[in-house]
């Protein structure tokens, strides 16, 4: 039983970041139903890792009966969320304010990238679009070159999805303490800048240059990066602190004078380009009998299709097989209310019946 056992959140069901978040919760032991759309959809993906440990009804919120199915389901739950744009529920009379008459005590989270309010919150857009927005995407890329796109990470899921969670936890907190409900209005925007406090602090103490590719953790340093091996796969370096360049050096044999440069930006690119040439005369395997589990703060960069594979993640059982596909387990680990996935990605509308028979309807 997970740290969110007894809970139930409905997830008016979208795509990516809105079932990252659900599965999320699931995995900490809430009881997720997902508010499938009736019939099929282009993005459906059979065996959706996002929908493992939850339950599903397909309601058309347009059609009077499934919109009372709904609202009674609203008044069973501590808290629902969708990630459509500003006013699409309230089109259909669910918003927060009619949800909130049902369910005094419910959180209604809504997340969308832009937020409900601003001149562009009725905009289309993508992950790739709210980090510009928040400043995450100008800091990533070489400083000779434009902002690299990473993937979907840090908008979607990370100022998005983990955004969401937390604050449906944060809400139903509160709500237990008051007895009142609200809503709660995450942007991807907002999420993926708060995800850049370090660097506005590093900025504000001058210690962060205003460009890229030329600062301690955007790759222009060269005790922080990425080399190349000789057989053609990659390594990351990150020995910060004098003392784990320290073991760096120890290890590989280079000489001292290494350290006196260490922490002068003067003298990283040219100490980056003798570690390009130095990565290149061994194999990953070689570099990692060499470096692996020392403090110099190396490992190996591994294709994600591989990670289940390094005795790190056997050891801590971070990747779990369910229904035969190989996924990344619940995190965190908690000491005592395990979290566990309770079965596998759900078929659309499975848990109709039972849903309805527990509704009395």
């Amino acid at each position: 039983m997970g740290p969110l056992a007894g809970v139930r959140i409905l997830e008016l069901v979208g795509i990516g970041p809105g079932p990252f978040a659900g599965m999320m919760l699931a995995d900490m032991g809430a009881e997720v139903i997902a508010i499938d759309r009736p019939g099929h959809s282009p993005l459906d993906m059979k065996g959706d890792i996002n929908r493992r440990g939850k339950r599903s009804i397909a309601l058309d919120l347009k059609s009077e009966e499934d919109r009372k199915i709904f609202l009674k389901l609203c008044t069973t739950a501590d808290a629902l969320f969708e990630g459509f744009r500003p006013g699409v529920m309230e089109k259909l009379d669910l918003g927060p304010d009619e949800v909130l008459k049902a369910n005094p005590k419910i959180v209604y989270g809504r997340m969308t990238g832009w937020g409900q309010t601003g001149p562009l919150a009725h905009a289309a857009g993508h992950d790739i679009n709210y980090i510009s927005l928040s400043g995450a995407l100008h800091a990533m890329g070489p400083k000779d070159g434009p902002p690299s796109a990473p993937l979907n990470l840090v908008g979607d899921y990370g100022g998005g999805g983990m955004m969401l969670a937390f604050g449906l936890v944060c809400g139903i907190l509160e709500a237990r303490t008051s007895g009142k409900g609200q809503a709660i209005d995450v942007s991807m925007v907002e999420g993926s800048s708060a995800l850049m406090g370090i660097f506005h602090t590093l900025m504000a103490n001058h210690r962060w240059a205003p460009m890229r590719g030329v600062n301690l953790l955007d790759g222009g340093a060269h005790f922080y990066g990425t080399f190349e091996t000789k057989d053609g796969k990659y390594a990351s370096l990150g020995a910060i602190e004098p003392q784990f360049m320290q073991a760096f050096i120890d290890k590989t044999g280079l000489d001292e004078t290494w350290m006196q440069k260490h922490l002068n930006p003067g003298e990283w690119g040219a100490l980056k380009e003798e570690l390009k040439v130095l990565f290149k005369t061994k194999t990953l395997d070689e570099w990692n009998d060499l470096l692996g589990g020392t403090d110099a703060c190396f490992a190996p960069i591994l294709p994600f299709w591989e990670a289940h594979t390094h005795p790190h993640n056997v050891a801590r059982e971070s990747f779990i097989e369910v229904d035969g596909t190989r996924q990344p387990a619940p995190t965190p680990k908690f000491s005592r209310t395990a979290p566990e996935v309770r079965h596998g990605p759900i078929e659309k509308d499975a848990d109709r019946d039972a849903i309805l028979e527990e509704l009395g309807m």
